[in-house]
């Protein structure tokens, strides 16, 4: 993963999202499958995060990563001692050398960093949780916690579904225009296709993140087969993003 947002910060700070590329994993799952909860075989998993360990320089006992549930639930990593969180879709932490994982396969992974505070934050955007507004529970909590100033922080909304091919039924689309998100919703050809990347772009604006301070992946699941998608391919992998704090 580039990112210009992130690269004056590498001295402080391991960040990275992972492809479909260079595991282990047979087919559906080929090859870098790193999600324990999709029928892979575990010790495939198990050895492609290993992979995954080795070539961004952390240590795989230290990974943190969740149970995910398409919620605004936000866990803050104080006892590293657990590997997985329960029946979350956000994890922050002030504490070095511990990574924390997000997986996804057309959902929006969100990447956090306050260079100030020295705080980092990763989150499951999926359809659900952007409407709750992960985003700005992931900020709140950022601030309660260690008093980070939203204006502060740096913000990397991932690889995923783009508008161009996330097209959803006209319930979901009326559900998403009542909840405030018309902006969102593109009609074309009497089809509706909703804009998760701009939602939480929006959504971290009104939460206090400055617009430079805002970086948007480019990269659509589904166009670019470099990375699983759940809408493309069905049953298949998770490839994720890591951040930590060196």
């Amino acid at each position: 993963m580039e990112s210009k947002l992130f690269e004056p910060f590498t001295k402080d700070l391991l960040y990275g999202v992972s492809d479909r590329h260079g595991g282990v994993s047979e087919a559906p799952y080929d090859t870098l499958n790193v999600a324990l909860h999709v029928g892979d075989q575990p010790i495939r998993v198990l050895k492609n995060r290993e992979i995954l360990s080795n070539k961004w320089d952390f240590i795989l006992q230290n990974l943190i990563y969740m149970d995910q549930v398409h919620g605004n639930c936000v866990e803050v990593i104080e006892d590293p001692l657990r590997n997985k969180i329960e029946a979350c879709d956000a994890l922050i932490t002030d504490l070095k050398n511990i990574p924390l994982m997000v997986m996804v396969a057309d959902c929006v992974p969100l990447l956090f960093f306050d260079p100030s505070k020295r705080v980092i934050g990763v989150a499951h955007a999926g359809r659900n949780g952007t409407l709750l507004n992960i985003a700005q529970s992931v900020i709140d909590r950022m601030q309660d916690r260690y008093g980070v100033d939203p204006a502060d922080l740096r913000v990397h909304i991932g690889t995923s579904i783009g508008v161009c091919c996330y097209e959803v039924g006209e319930d979901i689309a009326d559900i998403v225009k009542k909840s405030g998100g018309e902006a969102f919703v593109v009609k074309r050809s009497n089809k509706y296709f909703l804009d998760l990347k701009e939602m939480n772009h929006q959504q971290l604006l009104e939460a206090g993140v400055r617009d430079v301070h805002i970086e948007i992946s480019p990269l659509c699941t589904v166009c670019e087969k470099d990375f699983f998608s759940y809408r493309r391919e069905g049953r298949t992998g998770r490839f994720c993003a890591v951040m930590m704090l060196r």
